[in-house]
């Protein structure tokens, strides 16, 4: 059972994450990552869903997270994580631009709060 609440909610997750990035970084915020061709969109939802997976693994398994509310600070929380450790990692080996550092990681925060949120009224809706 737990199986089945962790693959839903992670495809579910992963989903609107994917919508999410289309709308933040595709329309909204350009200038973050620029293009240089076209991005594999694959590899983009991919990443999203490994993401998603492992917010609905924790949900499930260790934080018995079931509620909006819950879901939404428990996913910030991973996702400021995630994000802080993803962007120095990333401006490690090239010019660090503060601006766009703090930009990401505050959307990278919304957007984990949001599937969060999502996922966790998912996994409380399939107990």
């Amino acid at each position: 059972m737990n199986l089945k609440k962790i693959l839903i909610s992670g495809i579910v997750g992963s989903i609107v994450y994917f919508l999410l990035g289309w709308v933040f970084y595709g329309m909204l915020f350009t200038e973050i990552y620029p293009s240089e061709g076209e991005p594999n969109l694959l590899f983009i939802y991919m990443g999203g869903l490994t993401f998603a997976l492992l917010i609905a693994y924790v949900f499930v398994q260790w934080a018995n997270i079931s509620t909006a509310i819950t879901g939404a600070v428990g996913g910030a929380t991973i996702g400021l994580f995630y994000a802080l450790s993803m962007n120095f990692f990333m401006y490690s080996s090239m010019e660090v631009n503060y601006v766009n550092i703090t930009l990401d990681v505050a959307i990278t925060l919304v957007m984990s709060a949001i599937i969060g949120g999502v996922m966790a009224i998912i996994i409380g809706k399939l107990k």
